[in-house]
C-alpha cells in the first residue's frame, strides 16, 4: 500500500477524525466508486472529494465530537 495513504489514515485516526469522512476519504483515494446516495453524508462527501485530490488539508474540519 501506499506509503502517503498510510500516513494519512494514520493521521486522521490520531486526530480522531470521524469515521465517515474518513471512509470516504479512503473511497476517493483508492478510486473507488461512490457510496449509493442514500448512504452519502456531508462528511463522507467531503472526504471522498479530499481523497481523490490527495489533500489532507481539511483533516481538522471533520474531528469527532465525544
Amino acid at each position: 500500500m501506499n506509503q502517503d495513504y498510510r500516513n494519512a489514515v494514520s493521521k486522521m485516526e490520531d486526530m480522531k477524525v470521524t469515521s465517515e469522512y474518513i471512509l470516504g476519504w479512503q473511497g476517493g483515494f483508492l478510486g473507488h466508486p461512490k457510496r449509493e446516495e442514500q448512504r452519502l453524508s456531508e462528511a463522507y462527501e467531503a472526504g471522498y472529494e479530499d481523497g481523490e485530490e490527495k489533500s489532507t488539508d481539511n483533516f481538522s474540519n471533520w474531528l469527532a465530537s465525544d
